[in-house]
């Protein structure tokens, strides 16, 4: 296994913390969008759906004989897909705004089912996830150099 490894999977970890992140502050930039750009209805919240990436470097000769091992393990972190939360997952916000010009028959308008405390609670433990990846390729570069002065 090279040592690189690790990096390359910190690495994943933060273009997909980085992609959640950019997703989380467009839900709340719409938190007030009654109509969306086709004026369909309301904007829907988006969630990030992460998965495994396998892993670019072959197994150790220690990880072939674990039958747990999965052949996906060890690559790191990839975005599967961005999904929109419909009605059926998450409730629109029915507020009573008669004059609005969204506003149904009975004087509601619906509003995004984006809950502003949800999305600051994970844009925190999204921030938390890319520090912690760029402190293990700091870790990573150092121990790289330590081990560059060994050789010295």
């Amino acid at each position: 296994m090279n040592f690189l490894n690790s990096i390359d999977v910190s690495a994943s970890g933060l273009t997909a913390q980085r992609l959640r992140m950019d997703t989380i502050a467009n839900n709340m930039a719409n938190v007030e969008t009654s109509r969306n750009a086709d004026g369909t209805g309301p904007y829907k919240r988006q969630v990030v759906i992460f998965g495994a990436r396998e892993s670019e470097y072959p197994k150790s000769t220690f990880q072939g004989m674990l039958e747990k091992q999965s052949a996906a393990s060890g690559g790191g972190v990839r975005v599967k897909e961005i999904i929109e939360l419909d009605e059926t997952d998450a409730p629109f916000r029915m507020v009573y705004e008669p004059g609005h010009p969204d506003a149904d028959e009975d004087g509601y308008v619906k509003y995004p089912n984006v809950n502003i405390v949800e999305e600051m609670i994970n844009m925190i433990s999204s921030t938390k996830a890319y520090e912690a990846n760029a402190k293990v390729i700091e870790a990573s570069k150092n121990m790289a150099l330590r081990a560059l002065d060994i050789g010295k």
